[in-house]
């Protein structure tokens, strides 16, 4: 019995031992359970002050960019400015056999004023050419004879090649340097001609044929963006005499005022261009053709 007795007591011990143990687990993880709230409160409100502080500070990257954006740059997103190029003043030709007066084409080409032949153009607007020749026949006398070639080339504006304007200026270089160097010419002399257009030269030499001695005369003028060019020359032939070189130039210089007046004439009732960044059509675009080029068209008819 009094074993049994003493069993007793040392089981419940055990009991009370464990009881205290599982007690005290419990209390631990009580107060941890009361811990971690009370850390994720804690880690919440630093977050939240740290946003706030931002938010103050200007530290968000919003007000950066707003800032960017205010840059000096002429376009959108400080991209620059698309280049624009001022508008060709002129936008057409006139019709080419009908620049001069009946006067003037019967003093330069007496026996061929009404054989104005004009030459084949693929844009009118752009470019075009007139020719005229006259055979004045004396009989055992000889002959005299003459011819007049007139040619329009103009110059839309484009941003890639420049202004109208400044395109006709580099043709009329071109133009003028192949007039003063014909192969064959002799005794070449250019002097400027006043009160046609913007530029205005005359190129005069003579030149040795098997028909006879031919004198040239080349008007070269430039309109704002028109370039206009007239070739006339003369010679005696079957024992005519020579014609005078000054009356010949005198002559080419008349038809070629003419011409440049009528470029005006000719756009009076043209519409004004819409855009200050004038793009010239593709047939603009091309280089002179043989029929704009006087001194080919002269070489060929002489």
């Amino acid at each position: 019995m009094q074993r049994v007795a003493v069993q007793q007591g040392d089981r419940h011990d055990r009991n009370e031992r464990n009881a205290q143990r599982r007690a005290g687990r419990l209390r631990r993880g009580l107060v941890c359970a009361a811990v971690v709230p009370a850390v994720a409160l804690f880690a919440a409100a630093c977050s939240s002050g740290s946003d706030d502080g931002k938010q103050e500070t200007g530290g968000g990257s919003g007000p950066a960019t707003a800032t960017a954006g205010t840059g000096t740059g002429t376009g959108t997103g400080g991209g620059a400015a698309s280049p624009t190029v001022q508008a060709a003043k002129y936008q057409k030709i006139p019709k080419p056999c009908a620049v001069l007066s009946k006067k003037t084409l019967t003093a330069l080409v007496p026996k061929g004023a009404k054989s104005g032949k004009e030459g084949s153009s693929d844009d009118v607007a752009t470019r075009g050419s007139c020719s005229w020749s006259s055979l004045d026949n004396n009989g055992v006398k000889g002959s005299q004879f003459r011819w007049l070639n007139i040619s329009f080339l103009r110059f839309d504006s484009d941003a890639s090649r420049g202004s109208g304007e400044k395109q006709a200026e580099a043709y009329y270089g071109s133009q003028l340097q192949e007039a003063q160097s014909v192969t064959g010419a002799k005794n070449t002399k250019s002097q400027p001609v006043t009160g046609t257009g913007d530029q205005a030269t005359v190129v005069r030499y003579d030149l040795k044929k098997k028909e006879g001695a031919f004198r040239q005369q080349t008007v070269v003028a430039r309109v704002a963006n028109v370039v206009v060019t007239v070739d006339y020359n003369g010679a005696g032939l079957a024992g005519e005499k020579t014609p005078d070189a000054d009356t010949l130039a005198k002559s080419a210089e008349k038809a070629a005022k003419e011409a440049v007046g009528s470029v005006a004439t000719a756009n009076d009732s043209a519409p004004a261009p819409s855009s200050p960044a004038a793009t010239p059509s593709k047939k603009a675009s091309k280089s002179p053709s043989a029929s704009a080029s006087p001194s080919k068209s002269s070489a060929k008819k002489d």
